[in-house]
């Protein structure tokens, strides 16, 4: 179970994975439109605030998320997915304390991160890490003509 720097030979999968309007919007907000081009992940990826990974579990392509830095001490965990072969697996949890392990390890103090309210296995899985809910938005996001609460939550991380 590895976080791999997120290259340019793995944007295919990513692409292949978010294989509908809905889940794109699930899993990226506002960031990308669908359908996924190799051009608009790169754009992404490429800008300097931005870490993506790729996640491997026994040598296959399991998962991605991003870190984003918001400052010297704070950072954000972004587009988290899981592909579904994985799921249920615990892959996410395993996958995201990597990630934090590695928020702490550039220094960050406190991670951050945004949920859709209805995304009920990630918010279960995002508090069983220590996350706790700050503030909701009403009225923000909006798919298919339907608002989309979003809950924002928050660690504080113990320095090594």
């Amino acid at each position: 179970m590895t976080l791999l720097a997120f290259q340019k030979e793995h944007y295919k999968q990513l692409i292949d994975w978010i294989d509908s309007a809905e889940l794109n919007y699930l899993w990226g907000g506002p960031a990308y439109q669908y359908p996924l081009t190799v051009e608009s992940v790169d754009a992404h990826c490429s800008q300097a605030e931005v870490k993506p990974y790729l996640y491997a579990h026994q040598g296959q392509a399991a998962g991605f998320v991003e870190l984003y830095r918001h400052s010297n001490d704070i950072a954000r965990i972004c587009r988290v997915f899981v592909a579904p072969q994985f799921r249920g697996q615990g892959v996410a949890k395993t996958m995201l304390r990597a990630l934090i392990g590695e928020a702490r390890n550039q220094g960050s103090r406190e991670i951050t991160l945004c949920v859709f309210s209805h995304n009920h296995s990630a918010i279960r899985c995002y508090q069983s890490l220590g996350f706790v809910e700050v503030k909701r938005e009403q009225g923000v996001r909006e798919f298919d003509g339907e608002s989309w609460e979003l809950i924002h939550m928050v660690q504080k991380l113990q320095s090594n």
